[in-house]
């Protein structure tokens, strides 16, 4: 398997944004997780985060490569047609995460642009990318 794990917006507060809600572990520890579960899985991943829209795109247009795709547009999900639309565009096989459930939250958060493309997997910390790896190697 080879997967691209793009980390969108605010992502990179991890730690010091809300911890009541999203918890005191930081985004390196978060990328840490993933790639030592990759690493004893046997899994190669590149996990990129970032805040720009435009080029949160243009990673995932570039994500056949990978042949894998793990989104977590973070607030993007409740409104990016241009995500949604990216996503439906290339050929990689995608899951979306989140680290809280939305459907717990505010009542803007219930909406996903993408739930009805992509598997969503949300509300398990860390574990939602764990889970949505297991997800992706099943539809292989």
């Amino acid at each position: 398997m080879n997967l691209l794990v793009l980390n969108g917006v605010n992502l990179n507060l991890l730690g010091s944004r809300e911890p009541g809600i999203y918890g005191n572990q930081k985004y390196k520890e978060l990328e840490a997780y993933i790639k030592d579960y990759c690493k004893k899985n046997k899994i190669k991943v590149k996990i990129i985060q970032t805040n720009d829209e435009a080029k949160f795109i243009d990673y995932i247009h570039k994500s056949n490569k990978y042949g894998c795709l793990i989104i977590n547009p973070g607030a993007w999900t409740h409104y990016s047609y241009a995500i949604r639309d990216a996503v439906l565009a290339v050929k990689a096989t995608c899951c979306e995460v989140h680290l809280t459930d939305p459907q717990k939250r505010e009542e803007f958060r219930h909406v996903s642009v993408l739930d009805e493309i992509c598997p969503v997997v949300s509300g398990k910390g860390f574990d939602s990318y764990i889970e949505a790896i297991k997800i992706l190697e099943d539809d292989l």
